[in-house]
């Protein structure tokens, strides 16, 4: 073998080494379906990924679809982050690179619960939609935020395998504090063990299995006053059905809550937190929900 071919090969691997390591400096670029993914990836992450939440506030992720710029960036990034479960409807339609793909329930999806007889309504600047099909708001069983947590940290250990010390040390003080968390909603919800409760959205089924909550729901938004058949329902509901207590995702209007109140149904913002909040973080949110189930007096 020539002088010059050895050269050229050792030049070869010396760039191949170089690029190698400057791939492993360079951060992640994640993209997230929905806050939660967005908050679990930064937390486990920290300054080794960069994590893009593109959804503006006051809008549905589950329902919020991207413009042909923003699919464009989702495809561009190094990983994106999926909630499963039928979340985020888009990404059926979208053509994304499958390699990429992180869908963090996948170790619970043979747990997914089914939603029965969904209505159609709509809220906010995402139009009519339905609940239908599965129901998709996992995180709110911590256990299963856990599990989404390790899916996502797996997923950056296979990607920067350099980093996957800092990432195993961030999903373990993310997973500390989930565990605190379901500890507190366990001790929150033991007032409301064997009592009935109402939801003004069907979406707390995995809350409610966590927590053994005698739940059901209507469709009703806290920003919207109900519509005369919508209390008839209510009624008819309680009949069989005596509430105490109504868990919505937002403060609902005053007049509701006032007519709420002469039928005995007390209201308290359990909140999913699937968009960024105005002020603190995911678990600020979820601590706000302990207090506020606390402050409840179930008679």
């Amino acid at each position: 073998m020539s002088a010059n071919i050895v050269r050229r090969a050792c030049v070869a691997i010396v760039l191949a080494l170089a690029a190698t390591l400057a791939q492993a400096q360079q951060a992640l670029e994640v993209y997230a379906v929905n806050y939660p993914l967005a908050y679990f990836a930064g937390r486990i992450g920290g300054d080794a990924v960069k994590v893009t939440f593109p959804v503006s506030r006051g809008v549905d992720p589950a329902f919020w679809t991207p413009d042909a710029e923003t699919i464009a960036n989702f495809q561009s990034a190094d990983l994106i982050l999926l909630n499963g479960a039928g979340y985020a409807r888009w990404v059926a339609r979208a053509s994304l690179p499958r390699r990429k793909l992180v869908d963090t329930s996948k170790a619970f999806r043979d747990r997914y619960i089914r939603i029965e007889d969904a209505l159609t309504h709509a809220h906010g600047p995402s139009g009519a939609h339905a609940h239908a099909g599965m129901a998709f708001v996992t995180w709110l069983d911590p256990t299963q935020a856990i599990a989404q947590a390790r899916a996502i940290a797996r997923a950056f250990a296979r990607a920067r395998p350099a980093k996957a010390q800092q990432f195993e040390e961030g999903l373990k003080r993310l997973v500390a504090d989930l565990e605190a968390l379901d500890r507190d909603l366990a001790e929150a919800f033991k007032s409301f063990s064997g009592r009935p409760l109402v939801a003004s959205h069907p979406i707390y089924q995995y809350l409610a299995r966590r927590y053994a909550l005698d739940l059901k729901s209507v469709t009703w938004e806290p920003d919207r006053p109900p519509r005369a058949e919508d209390w008839r329902a209510l009624a008819v509901l309680l009949d069989g059905h005596r509430a105490r207590v109504m868990l919505w995702e937002g403060m609902p209007l005053r007049e509701t809550e006032i007519r709420l109140s002469a039928l005995g149904l007390r209201s308290v913002v359990f909140d999913p937190c699937a968009n960024r909040p105005a002020e603190g973080d995911f678990m600020r949110v979820m601590r706000d929900n302990v207090a506020a189930l606390r402050a409840i007096v179930v008679q």
